[in-house]
C-alpha cells in the first residue's frame, strides 16, 4: 500500500512543498524497488544469481529424495493396486518441469512471480475500491498535520513580546501552505479548516481556545517522535511482508524438491501455505486500515467542534493491525492448507 504522508521532522528546515513532493517519491520508490528485486530473484539470469543456486540445491534435494520415492513406489506396486502408483508417478514429472532452469526463470519463478503480482493486483483493487476517499491518507495526515503545526508553534513558546509575534506569523504562514496543499489533494474539509481556525487562533491570540486544546495542538518532542515512530512502523511491518515473502518464494524450489518424499503433507503444500498466508496479510491490514480511517475522517474528522485525539489511530495502525492482520493470515494459512490436503487425499483416491 503506497501511502502519502508528511514527515514533520524536518517542516521548518526545508519547507512544506519539498516535503510533499518527497513524501510522493519515497513511497512511489519503495514499491518499485521490490518490484525490480522481485524480477532480479525470480527472472533475470537465474543461472547465476541466488534463485539459480537454490534452484540447484532444489534439484539436489530432488534426486535425493527420487530415492525414497522410488522404494515407496515400488512397496506401492507389489502390495497394492497398480491405479495408485500409475498416478503417483506424476510427482517425478511436475518436479521436473517445475525445477527446469532455462537462464531466464523456471516454470516454478514464472508461477510465483505470477501469483505475486496476482496479490498485489488484488490488493491494490481493494485499496482503490474501499478507499476511493483517500480517507487512510486524510486520516493519516490528519494526526501528522499537528505534529506539524507543534513543530513549528512550539519554538515560539519560549520567546515574548514582537520575537514571539514574528515568530507565529512566520509558522502560520508555513502552514499556510501546508493547508492549500492538504486543500488541492482532499477538497475543502471540515478537519483541515478546524485545525486551521485553532492554528490562527494561537498565532493571533484570538477565540476561545481551551488549555487542553492548546497543549495538545502544540505536544511536545516527545509525543512528536512517539507518532514518528509508529508510523514508521506501518512501513516496517509492510516491508516486512514483501520481504518475507520474497524470502518464501526464494526457498520454493526447496520445497519442490522435497516434494518426492512419501509424506502425506508435501513440502510445495507448506510452502504454498506460507505464500498465500502473506498474501491473507496484506489484504488484511489494507482493509483494516481503510474502515479505521474511515471512520476516523467520518467521525472526528467532519465534526468542526471535535478535539480528537489521534494517537490511538497510530498505535492500531502501528502495533495493533499488524498483530491483527497476522492472525487473520495464520488462520487462514492453516485452512488453506487442510483444504489442499484434503483436495490431494481426495484426488488421490479417484486418480
Amino acid at each position: 500500500m503506497n501511502v502519502f504522508f508528511l514527515p514533520f521532522k524536518i517542516v521548518a528546515e526545508i519547507g512544506v512543498p519539498e516535503i510533499l513532493d518527497n513524501g510522493v517519491t519515497t513511497a512511489k520508490s519503495i514499491s518499485e524497488s521490490w518490484d525490480n528485486q522481485w524480477l532480479d530473484l525470480l527472472q533475470n539470469n537465474t543461472s547465476e544469481n541466488l534463485y539459480g543456486t537454490l534452484t540447484n540445491v532444489g534439484v539436489f534435494f530432488a534426486v535425493g529424495t527420487l530415492l525414497f520415492f522410488m522404494i515407496q513406489w515400488l512397496r506401492d506396486v507389489l502390495y497394492s493396486e497398480y491405479s495408485r502408483p500409475i498416478s503417483a508417478l506424476i510427482w517425478p514429472f511436475i518436479v521436473v518441469i517445475l525445477l527446469t532452469n532455462t537462464g531466464n526463470g523456471s516454470v516454478l519463478s514464472d508461477l510465483t512471480l505470477g501469483v505475486r503480482n496476482f496479490i498485489n493486483t488484488v490488493n491494490q483493487q481493494v485499496l482503490t475500491t474501499a478507499d476511493a476517499n483517500q480517507n487512510y491518507q486524510q486520516a493519516l495526515n490528519m494526526g501528522v498535520a499537528e505534529e506539524v503545526a507543534g513543530s513549528l508553534l512550539r519554538p515560539c513558546q519560549s520567546l515574548t513580546g514582537e520575537q514571539q509575534t514574528q515568530c507565529f506569523v512566520r509558522a502560520k504562514e508555513k502552514m499556510d501552505i501546508l493547508w492549500q496543499e492538504y486543500r488541492n489533494l482532499y477538497g475543502d474539509k471540515t478537519w483541515i479548516n478546524r485545525l486551521e481556525n485553532r492554528v490562527n487562533q494561537i498565532a493571533y491570540g484570538t477565540g476561545n481556545i481551551s488549555e487542553n486544546t492548546f497543549s495538545s495542538l502544540l505536544g511536545s518532542n516527545i509525543q512528536t517522535s512517539i507518532k514518528n515512530f509508529l508510523i514508521s512502523l506501518q512501513y516496517a511491518f509492510q516491508n516486512l511482508i514483501e520481504a518475507t515473502m520474497l524470502l518464501i518464494a526464494a526457498l520454493g524450489p526447496l520445497a519442490v524438491g522435497g516434494s518426492l518424499l512419501p509424506v502425506a503433507g508435501k513440502p510445495i503444500f507448506a510452502w504454498l501455505t506460507g505464500f498465500l498466508s502473506l498474501g491473507i496479510a496484506k489484504f488484511s491490514f489494507t482493509i483494516i486500515t481503510v474502515l479505521t480511517a474511515t471512520v476516523i475522517v467520518n467521525g472526528p474528522g467532519e465534526a468542526g467542534n471535535a478535539d480528537p485525539d489521534l494517537m490511538w489511530f497510530m498505535i492500531f495502525m502501528g502495533v495493533l493491525a499488524p498483530i491483527l492482520s497476522l492472525l487473520l493470515s495464520g488462520a487462514g494459512g492453516f485452512a488453506i492448507f487442510n483444504a489442499i490436503s484434503n483436495t490431494t487425499s481426495w484426488a488421490r483416491e479417484r486418480i
